[in-house]
């Protein structure tokens, strides 16, 4: 008599289909994920006593945009796992010994655990499992050697240097993609980055005064060139709470009044050693940075090419949220103690943080904005002062 098959599918909860698989103890732990982020990372029993191997991409720019987390492989490594890399990978297969396989859409992420709608197949069918061994094997043999340490360390600097100034396109040959080619799928061009999805934490980031508040006429590039924002963004007192890869809403206040959205970065953690402090030559460039002395330095801008007009009113998002606009005031709500207004919460405040409704809402009026208006091109950006690779 055959054996019955099992087959169940499944498409929320996946974060808890890989710590229930984990906790089998079924053997070797095997891994396909094109990205991988440490957040996922957490509370899966990933003991590696069983062995563990993990298939990725070691494609730089997918770490430097924040697709993938160096911090993710280092903790892998760090758990006693084998890691290779695979160019242009797109399968993600999860394998508990050979007992049980996850065929899923979701990648090894946050966002592809717990909050895309991801869709896959639970298994443990020994015919199935054993076509996913024999696949797993395959890609394993054509990924190369393993990765060591001393690799990962190089890129991390490459990475940290890159983000450090500015995340320029013109700095790009310098993150190749160091995965395994399987096939020669020559030159990519005009690839979309996807960095602004899986942050753990979102800012709106207020830059001006009260008492120097732009008209709605003002164009963003004029301000962009102006204030540099383009890689860095100022504070009076050093920034704690500003982490790698968070989203920084960079916005305008305007003379409606109002605050007005009109870009967005991927955050570098603000550094105590002198590098995010504000130069000599820095003040002689722009004689405001004296009274704003310490530097959240950000990659990857993007900014909408036209007025501040354009830009997303933050009045809109408070109207339509409320409490639940950002962290504190829907912290405060929850609790029932504590202010509750959004409108006090932006008050005397170089930054507020968002909360995952406000996070979502912004990025879709912002790229409605962006789709709608354009973005100021790489070339108009690359014109503008930058600071020295370190």
């Amino acid at each position: 008599m055959g054996t019955c098959m099992t087959l169940r599918a499944v498409e929320r909860n996946w974060d808890q289909e890989l710590i229930e698989g984990a906790r089998l103890g079924a053997g070797e732990l095997r891994i396909v994920s094109p990205f991988i982020k440490v957040g996922a990372l957490t509370g899966i029993p990933f003991d590696g006593s069983g062995g563990i191997r993990v298939i990725t991409r070691f494609d730089l720019s997918d770490f430097a945009e924040g697709a993938s987390d160096i911090g993710a492989v280092r903790k892998l490594l760090d758990c006693g796992a084998s890691v290779r890399g695979i160019r242009n990978l797109h399968a993600k297969l999860y394998l508990f010994g050979g007992v049980r396989a996850i065929v899923t859409s979701a990648n090894l992420t946050v966002s592809g655990l717990r909050r895309n709608r991801e869709f896959g197949l639970v298994t443990e069918d020994g015919a199935a499992i054993g076509k996913c061994l024999a696949y797993f094997d395959e890609l394993w043999r054509l990924g190369g050697s393993d990765l060591e340490r001393e690799q990962l360390d190089d890129w991390d600097h490459r990475v940290t240097t890159y983000r450090a100034s500015g995340g320029r396109l013109a700095h790009r040959p310098c993150l190749p993609d160091m995965g395994k080619a399987l096939v020669d799928s020559g030159s990519v061009s005009g690839r979309i980055p996807q960095i602004f999805a899986d942050a753990a934490q979102a800012f709106v980031k207020f830059t001006g005064s009260d008492y120097d508040r732009c008209s709605l006429s003002s164009t963003t590039y004029e301000w962009v060139k102006t204030s540099g924002c383009h890689w860095g963004v100022n504070y009076s007192k050093r920034p704690r709470n500003v982490e790698d890869g968070d989203v920084m809403f960079i916005s305008r206040l305007t003379k409606e009044p109002g605050i007005r959205v009109f870009g967005r970065a991927i955050a570098v953690r603000h550094r105590d050693d002198g590098r995010d402090d504000v130069t000599k030559q820095d003040i002689e460039r722009r004689e405001r940075k004296e009274r704003w002395p310490y530097y959240v330095r950000v990659h990857d801008a993007e900014f909408i090419d036209g007025t501040m007009s354009n830009g997303v009113s933050l009045r809109e998002l408070t109207a339509e949220l409320g409490a639940d606009s950002f962290a504190s005031t829907q912290r405060n709500a929850t609790r029932g103690e504590g202010n509750t207004d959004p409108g006090r919460a932006l008050r005397q405040q170089p930054q507020v943080r968002l909360s995952a409704q406000g996070f979502a809402w912004l990025n879709e009026r912002l790229q409605q904005a962006l789709d709608k208006h354009g973005a100021i091109s790489h070339a108009k950006l690359a014109n503008l002062d930058w600071p020295e690779l370190l």
